[in-house]
């Protein structure tokens, strides 16, 4: 057996730079390069065998952990799983950041590797600057909390452990089932331990991503419940744009007459003009899904997994005789809401379903439904993208009663902007591209976005919905830009998402990486604000306000901020928006620069897009002292009683 003697960290990055995967008979290289921030846990082991040489792996700075983990998240799911980047880290607090992103990738089924650094195996130095001691268990370091996070964690105690590790790690990134967060813990020491690797452990390798095909019994099963229902309505889940099913999605839905709704991932497989798609479903669904949905008698879940906000909570299906069609590579989604289970690859499973059902003749009972619930749908797109503000007789899309006329004049007063945050958004679906790409994560706008926003393009729309996290946007959107450098990428998102996280804006100026970010400014955590008092509460925490000397309460004045300014600081072009020509004209302009930009949009709270007969299931006070909270339990109660059980 031919070996080469390596440092620990040399054998990795020679290891990372030798992976591909084959899809449909492509190959491509898997890991493009490795973000990193280096510390004394990971600067003289993987940051020397970088600099030694780093092969064909671009090597990245990134600003915060978090940050350019979210960013290697953006850029392997624009590239539909199918490439990544690595990231590295020093042990402790450099780490411990990234666990934030490994959920983030975990949950939302997103290959993400990680590589941080560890405490010494040794131990002999212990303990060492940023290592947490755990006096019950002295093989406890800050990365054994990645495990609760990740698909696969491992740490490289012994040299000889790294190919294990590797293997394994490789077998879970390249599966479109089991993937999601990778961590490799590598001590520090280890990192620069030689051993005489097999060269064959290093050579390149070639992952296959193959399209399991359903079995005979599983689609029979599927063709006689298709055919026992009248009305079914398909979900197009992030599995169908995974697994490139879009266009047959789109050919068994007109054959047979199907309406499809969208799951926040799978927005985008589909054009949002297409006859046949009735947008966003559920809790964050539009007008025309939503209607349907409580009249389908089969749901046909292609690649999702039927989170609360798509199924409402489990009560939008509101059919006494609905029932589940489950297709997914996943066994455990296929499994949910006690369902038909094909798992199975989308587009091989689509095509043959399409092909069976032919000869019987099959056709929906839909009728006219479909084109009614979508005309419905326009009128309130049209009217919700130029609603303006008035004076005298404006009511808010979200209104709570509550100190409404005070708060808009002191929003006004400060920001002289008059601006809805609907018609912001009607302005920018007008405005940007048809492959110009949109990236969101958190706050009230992944609603707003997935109730009205009309995707022109395939793969335009990039919501990270299965974690939520707050400081995804912008980090995110250079993923994106990384992933689809010739396309303009667009961060939307509000001033609480922006101040969680917006590190790796540097990091788009320092590689001449262009991205824009559309900020929306109301001052507001709006969409949680919008929860509590949507249910009793009074605003509580959730402004940005001053505290108030007399009661010693966060209900003083609003805390102003330039968000442009900020921007300005680190060589972005930056805007200050306050009226719809100020918001053209900046958009007209952005799209001339060549370095990243900022527009700061001063938007009126609660000028959201509400929601359209859904309900989501929170944790109410059981008892209060406030009526509007009992209300709201009572109320709670009942939509428990009228929902799904399991």
């Amino acid at each position: 057996m031919k070996t080469v003697r390596l440092t620990v960290a040399q054998a990795l990055v020679k290891f990372l730079d030798n992976q591909y995967v084959e899809f449909d008979g492509k190959v491509t290289k898997f890991i493009e390069g490795i973000f990193g921030i280096f510390g004394h846990g990971n600067v003289l082991g993987l940051g020397q065998a970088l600099e030694q040489n780093s092969g064909d792996l671009v090597v990245r700075q990134g600003r915060n952990e978090q940050g350019m983990a979210h960013v290697a998240i953006g850029f392997a799911k624009q590239k539909l799983r199918k490439q990544i980047y690595a990231c590295t880290s020093s042990v402790g607090p450099g780490a411990a950041n990234m666990i934030t992103a490994a959920a983030t990738a975990t949950a939302n089924r997103i290959p993400l590797l990680l590589l941080p650094g560890d405490v010494f195996a040794t131990r002999q130095p212990d303990p060492v600057l940023q290592q947490i001691e755990q006096p019950y268990d002295l093989s406890i370091s800050t990365n054994d909390a990645f495990r609760a996070v990740s698909k696969y964690w491992d740490r490289v105690s012994r040299p000889e452990q790294l190919m294990t590790a590797c293997i394994n790690a490789m077998r879970v990134l390249t599966d479109p089932a089991q993937t999601g967060a990778v961590t490799i813990a590598l001590p520090q020491d280890v990192q620069g331990e030689a051993y005489d690797f097999p060269e064959s452990f290093l050579e390149k390798r070639i992952h296959r991503i193959e399209r399991t095909l359903p079995t005979e019994p599983m689609l029979q099963d599927a063709l006689a419940l298709i055919q026992s229902k009248k009305k079914p309505l398909i979900i197009c889940g992030g599995g169908v744009r995974y697994s490139e099913a879009a266009e047959q999605l789109k050919a068994f839905a007109e054959i047979y007459n199907i309406p499809f709704a969208e799951t926040q991932a799978g927005k985008s497989a589909v054009v949002s003009s297409h006859y046949l798609n009735v947008g966003g479903v559920g809790e964050t669904g539009c007008l025309s899904a939503n209607l349907l949905a409580k009249e389908a008698d089969l749901i046909i879940g292609v690649g999702t997994r039927y989170t609360d906000f798509t199924t409402s909570s489990k009560w939008i299906f509101q059919h006494p005789e609905v029932k589940y069609l489950n297709i997914n590579i996943s066994r455990f989604d296929a499994y949910k809401l006690d369902g038909v289970q094909i798992t199975a690859d989308a587009k091989e499973t689509l095509e043959k379903l399409t092909a069976l059902l032919a000869p019987t003749g099959y056709q929906s009972a839909w009728g006219e439904e479909i084109s009614q619930a979508k005309q419905q749908f326009e009128k309130e797109l049209d009217r919700l993208y130029h609603l303006s503000y008035s004076e005298n007789d404006f009511v808010p899309e979200v209104d709570d009663n509550l100190n409404r006329e005070a708060v808009f004049e002191e929003f006004i007063r400060l920001t002289n902007s008059r601006l809805t945050q609907s018609r912001v958004l009607g302005i920018l679906n007008e405005t940007l591209g048809e492959n110009d790409v949109i990236v969101g994560a958190a706050g009230s706008l992944p609603g707003d976005l997935q109730r009205v926003w009309q995707s022109k393009g395939v793969d335009t729309y990039h919501l990270e919905y299965g974690y939520s996290c707050m400081g995804y946007e912008v980090n995110a959107a250079l993923g994106v830009k990384l992933a689809q450098p010739q396309r303009e990428v667009y961060a939307l998102l509000g001033d609480g998402s922006y101040m969680m996280l917006h590190s790796e804006l540097v990091t788009s100026i320092q590689e001449g990486k262009k991205i824009n970010v559309i900020l929306f400014d109301n001052m507001t955590n709006g969409c949680i604000n919008n929860l509590q008092i949507g249910h009793g509460m009074d605003s509580f925490a959730t402004e940005f306000r001053f505290r108030n000397a007399d009661t010693n309460k966060l209900n003083g004045a609003f805390v102003p901020v330039d968000f442009a300014m900020n921007a300005a600081s680190y060589g972005c072009k930056t805007y200050r928006v306050t009226t719809e020509e100020e918001l053209v004209a900046a958009l007209q302009d952005a799209k001339k620069q060549s370095v990243s930009t900022l527009i700061d949009v001063k938007v009126l709270p609660k000028t959201m897009v509400h929601s359209y007969g859904s309900w989501w299931h929170v944790g109410v006070a059981e008892v209060s002292e406030k009526e509007r909270v009992q209300q709201a339990y009572e109320n709670a109660v009942k939509r428990i009683n009228e929902a799904r059980r399991y």
